[in-house]
């Protein structure tokens, strides 16, 4: 299959947590990926948009 994105993220989201995992990289490479998690509280969710954000995360 032919990769058409340098970038995407996924999350799972929990009651008290949600996963965030973000690939990237270079259309014909292996893409790197970066997980992190984060609490459901209102600072939890405000760092996982400023950390996907700061990812290149098109939302």
């Amino acid at each position: 299959m032919e990769a058409i994105l340098e970038r995407c993220a996924g999350l799972d989201v929990h009651q008290e947590t949600v996963v965030a995992c973000v690939l990237y990289g270079e259309l014909d490479r292996k893409p790197k990926q970066e997980i992190r998690t984060f609490s459901t509280t209102t600072k939890g969710r405000l760092a996982l948009y400023d950390w996907l954000n700061g990812c290149g995360a098109k939302f």
